[in-house]
């Protein structure tokens, strides 16, 4: 575990590109939308307020902060960032599970949509459903922005991006303003999964050797590609080691969205090469490629078939210094 966190996890707002993106994140995630909340289909609207965002945001602080300060310089200290990580988990597991529960109330909400009734029940039905989901999807930004500061902090101290395991109203023509605002709120909630989920720009692929180690050559040729395309989007073949691990550290580091191609494994031993066809149908503008399996090579020889700029690293070729820490 490194010992680079800031003196103060809340230093991290402070600090460069962190600062505008947390207090944004936070200030939007908690942020009542309605007067009144309805956390389940059977609960009646109530005036329950969001947490604090300043404590929230303390309790991460100092509920992280705790841990690895705990097991700092004793022979438990690799145990911490483990315990962090679960912890950042936990808020991770827990959006899931409120993002499945929005999504069950967004059905229904869609269903009634659907259906018009000029009944007072439905109009009733349509205005707490809609309530519903707006609750939860409330939750679920707020535990995600949770999740995000949690990430931050988890990058700060061990030099590493928290990787989950699993893995994004007017009345008019005889309809009620509750069911076009409940139509609204469906539409804008799809564009933003819609655009949460498919991130837009030059795709740049990324692949190679779980035994790669040199992190300087990487990040210095994945700053010169930024320079140049600096709304790329990384694909990458999501290794947990070598060259995909370090290149998931940059781009949490640069803050570029990363899209991790996992093979099928019900595929069986094709699965991987599978997985480089549909990178490839990305219609990447260039590809960074460390030399490693057959399945990298099949991945560059495909790339280049389709005149796609190829950068080879070879494992040879990597610095003296991580040669050095290679050989310790």
């Amino acid at each position: 575990m490194t010992n680079n966190r800031f003196s103060s996890f809340a230093d991290i707002a402070a600090s460069g590109r962190f600062a505008t993106d947390i207090a944004e994140t936070f200030d939007g995630a908690f942020i009542e939308h309605n007067e009144l909340a309805k956390m389940s289909i059977i609960d009646e609207p109530s005036n329950i307020s969001m947490p604090d965002s300043d404590q929230a945001r303390a309790m991460i602080e100092q509920t992280i902060g705790a841990v690895f300060d705990c097991f700092r310089d004793t022979r438990m200290e690799e145990f911490g960032q483990q315990i962090v990580w679960g912890i950042t988990n936990s808020f991770h597991m827990t959006a899931r599970m409120v993002e499945g529960r929005e999504d069950d109330a967004a059905k229904k909400l869609g269903d009634l949509a659907r259906t018009f009734d000029p009944s007072e029940i439905y109009a009733t039905e349509m205005e707490e459903t809609q309530i519903l989901v707006q609750t939860l999807q409330g939750c679920r930004e707020a535990m995600e922005a949770m999740r995000d500061y949690a990430d931050r902090c988890y990058l700060v101290e061990t030099g590493r991006p928290f990787q989950p395991t699993r893995g994004s109203k007017i009345a008019r023509n005889g309809i009620t303003a509750s069911q076009i605002e409940a139509r609204d709120l469906l539409a804008a909630r799809a564009q933003t999964k819609r655009e949460q989920y498919n991130p837009t720009g030059p795709v740049v692929i990324v692949s190679g050797s779980q035994d790669w180690i040199d992190h300087e050559m990487i990040w210095d040729r994945l700053d010169s590609i930024k320079a140049r395309i600096p709304h790329m989007v990384i694909a990458s073949t999501g290794m947990r080691k070598g060259l995909d691990k370090i290149t998931s550290c940059w781009a949490a580091n640069r803050n570029v969205s990363i899209i991790n191609f996992i093979p099928n494994t019900k595929l069986g031993a094709k699965a991987a090469f599978v997985r480089n066809d549909k990178m490839i149908e990305l219609k990447p503008v260039e590809a960074l490629i460390a030399d490693g399996t057959g399945i990298q090579q099949n991945l560059a020889q495909k790339l280049r078939a389709s005149g796609v700029p190829v950068k080879i690293f070879l494992l040879k070729n990597q610095s003296a210094k991580a040669a050095q820490t290679r050989a310790a």
